[in-house]
């Protein structure tokens, strides 16, 4: 059994609860109790606290959508189409194994020492990636880079996408769920998609893809479909499986966020990446008020440039309030429930994460308080401004503990399970390579690419 406390609480339950000098008490994997530390110790006067001091208490932090990659700083000034065919698609052509689970390793010890609990991976080789999250500690949705079409036969199979369920799905002492992924409904055929449902259905995990991304995947999809995208995957069966999860729905509309609630569908927003790639932005508040379960993503490193929840979350918070020309829209209470319970729910996982309560799994993190950009920090009152700082002042650096099903993983913002500066060094070694392999089939292929372009 562990006991932990801190100055501050903060649970993300249904009453949104600050528990000063809050206390947590863990068997196992499991909250059991959460309460003062006062009453604590009057119920284990033997029992040693790990407490926090000036440290904030708060559930870890969800990451709905990511791309672990190698590509950080390298893929830049495009919209997302171009971006695909100039930077991504060529560098998936000449991707290795090794590569992969270099740079998975090192984007889960981003996540975990910025406070991210859980990620979902859209990756390739994914082996690798199940390693990485078993041995650093995280929480982990995989799901395989899959395309089923004769133009894109460079990325994951539908095949080696199960053989990862086989092997991997909820391993890791349940820290690991392998879902059945596709890049996008056009890396398709739609013989495919039967398979999709198929494989969901009979191993009852998720479905995700991206969605509604940009202005063309509007225009690309009324031409080759004669309807919009979320209609298209409704009409196509890919809502009649245990979850399905949507990155971006940047531009989906009022019809088709009204298909979303209607299937439950989980919706990933990215808007850091969404405003890097010119996609626009999503309406978030609309989504919102009409029940859907959004959650946060920060994409991959390379639309992105790194993978900082909290700075996501302040992101969210101030393109909402651009967009909308409103100050108040997407306020902080919304955002930390995107960042926490509102994540699990788009995965399905909010009876199991996503809020400190009795019965779920340990999933925490500590931030520092005793910051400048906590301070002042007003605990109670009409100026009670917490979840405010935590929304638009904190940084991931600021995270001193995270903690994912029980085990503490992350302490005084140092990784438990890898050394860091060895992965840092493995990646430094590996992407230059990759970059030359990248440019030696581009040069090769240059007239390919820009035939395409011409096409989009």
């Amino acid at each position: 059994m562990k006991i932990i406390s801190a100055d501050y609480v903060l649970t993300m339950d249904d009453k949104q609860r600050c528990i000063h000098n809050g206390t947590v008490v863990i068997d196992g994997a499991t909250i059991v109790q959460v309460a003062t530390r006062e009453e604590i110790q009057k119920q284990y006067p033997a029992h040693d606290i790990q407490h926090y001091e000036n440290g904030l208490l708060m559930p870890g932090l969800i990451n709905t959508h990511c791309h672990s990659g190698l590509l950080r700083g390298t893929a830049e000034g495009l919209p997302v189409w171009d971006w695909l065919q100039q930077f991504i698609d060529p560098m998936h052509r000449v991707l290795t194994a090794h590569d992969a689970k270099l740079a998975s390793y090192l984007c889960y010890a981003e996540a975990l020492l910025s406070g991210t609990t859980t990620i979902v991976d859209m990756w390739r080789y994914m082996d690798g990636s199940a390693e990485a999250a078993e041995q650093l500690g995280i929480r982990a949705v995989l799901v395989p880079y899959v395309a089923e079409h004769p133009d894109h036969d460079y990325f994951e199979t539908l095949n080696s996408n199960e053989a990862l369920i086989k092997k991997w799905h909820q391993h890791a002492n349940g820290r690991i769920n392998v879902w059945v992924g596709l890049e996008h409904l056009f890396y398709a055929e739609e013989k495919a998609l039967a398979r999709i449902q198929q494989m969901c259905n009979t191993y009852q995990t998720g479905f995700h893809t991206h969605s509604n991304e940009s202005k063309f995947d509007v225009e690309e999809n009324l031409r080759r479909y004669g309807q919009r995208p979320i209609q298209t995957l409704e009409r196509l069966g890919m809502f009649d499986v245990p979850k399905t999860l949507l990155a971006h729905c940047v531009w989906a509309n009022s019809a088709e966020i009204d298909i979303l609630k209607q299937y439950q569908v989980g919706v990933a927003h990215n808007p850091i990446s969404n405003m890097k790639l010119a996609s626009g932005a999503a309406l978030i508040t609309e989504m919102l008020a009409k029940g859907i379960a959004v959650g946060l993503g920060t994409d991959g490193e390379k639309e992105n440039n790194n993978l900082d929840m909290f700075e996501e979350m302040k992101t969210a918070s101030l393109l909402a309030k651009f967009s909308n020309l409103d100050a108040a829209a997407l306020d902080s209470w919304s955002v930390c429930q995107m960042a926490t319970k509102l994540g699990a729910k788009a995965l399905g996982m909010q009876n199991q994460i996503g809020s400190i309560e009795v019965g779920k799994l340990a999933d925490l993190i500590v931030v520092n308080t005793a910051t400048p950009r906590m301070t002042p920090l007003i605990d109670q009152g009409a100026l009670f401004n917490l979840h405010t700082n935590l929304v638009h002042a904190v940084q991931g650096s600021d995270v001193m503990m995270t903690m994912v099903n029980g085990e503490v993983v992350v302490e005084h913002g140092r990784l438990k399970n890898a050394d860091l500066q060895a992965l840092i060094d493995g990646v430094n070694t590996a992407a230059p390579l990759l970059f030359e392999r990248r440019t030696a089939w581009l040069s090769q292929h240059q007239q390919s690419i820009v035939n395409e372009l011409q096409k989009a």
